[in-house]
């Protein structure tokens, strides 16, 4: 059995399909659980309970950690630790491999690419509690307590990706006719990864012994563009003009008088300020793996925004 925690989002979804190229016991976890494969197996849970988890990830090989919390500071120092520490138990009990599908916050702001031996150096609030969790989940690896893996994705987009800001700042207003957004210098580039790359390479390392006990950066074009060259390829794609404007830090700080979200971005601008260059060269190496181009993905991104007429899960 191999289990999914946090099973609705665009990579759990994705994750579930791939797997089927290694297991046909697939157990997918969230609070409102949604068949993604005709045989899986669901699981209503709160990964906050602790004994709610340990009764999913029992009977697993390996548990993937996927879940995506509400992009709220107050609400990452609160769930985070607690839904880290109740999986680690929860596998170690079991005997269950973890998988944790993580970001890159914890890194800080670094200049040239960002590899697997970056320093951690948080520089933001998420950050720190990104940082936190790792540090737990890699404590217990060093300690030999747990086999796991942490397996890092860039900003991702793609087909389904609906808390992508990419998807919603450019695609989708793209999509409706209106001018696409950009956060922070649409002159630096910045990487992205594909999200169904990213889903595949997960089930990938997941299945691989020799993946365990490290961290992963998943695959991600080298190419990286900026922000004028993404949105430029992505107004091909739709047929229409590349109009788009670029929000500035003030305007995210007016903003967040009034959208929560915007208020929550401000301290990730960082990333958008300068170049962000993701590097994944490390599993490029380790296996063989056709990582989709940027021109592909914008082209996957929108043919599935004008055929589905929306983003689908």
């Amino acid at each position: 059995m191999q289990t999914i925690l946090g099973a609705n989002g665009v990579i759990g979804v994705g994750l579930a399909k791939s797997l089927v190229h290694f297991t046909d016991k697939i157990r997918l976890v969230s609070r409102n659980p949604r068949n993604v494969n005709q045989n899986d197996e669901t699981l209503a849970a709160d990964l906050t309970n602790a004994e709610e988890t340990d009764f999913a990830v029992e009977g697993s090989t390996v548990a993937y950690l996927t879940v995506a919390l509400p992009y709220k500071t107050n609400i990452w120092r609160r769930t985070w630790p607690a839904v880290m520490k109740n999986v680690i138990e929860a596998c170690k009990k079991h005997d269950a491999k973890l998988v944790f599908f993580d970001n890159v916050y914890a890194y800080g702001r670094v200049e040239g690419w960002m590899t697997e031996e970056t320093p951690i150096c948080p520089v933001s609030r998420k950050g720190e509690v990104r940082a936190q969790i790792a540090a737990m989940l890699m404590g217990e690896v060093i300690k030999g307590n747990l086999e796991a893996q942490i397996v890092r994705s860039a900003d991702f987009y793609g087909p389904g990706a609906r808390t992508s800001v990419v998807n919603f700042m450019v695609f989708e207003n793209l999509g409706k006719g209106k001018r696409a957004q950009w956060l922070g210098d649409d002159r630096v580039k910045h990487s992205l990864t594909y999200a169904p790359d990213a889903a595949k390479a997960t089930a990938v390392l997941g299945n691989s012994e020799k993946a365990y006990n490290q961290v992963w950066h998943l695959p991600t074009d080298k190419n990286a563009l900026t922000g004028k060259q993404f949105i430029e390829l992505a107004a091909r794609e739709f047929g229409i003009e590349p109009r788009y404007r670029v929000l500035k830090e003030w305007m995210m700080r007016a903003a967040g008088f009034l959208n929560p979200l915007a208020r929550e971005s401000v301290e990730m601008l960082y990333q958008n300020n300068s170049e962000y260059l993701f590097d994944s060269d490390k599993f490029g190496r380790a296996f063989e793996f056709k990582t989709t181009t940027y021109e592909q993905g914008i082209k996957e991104t929108v043919s599935s925004l004008e055929t589905k007429k929306g983003w689908t899960l």
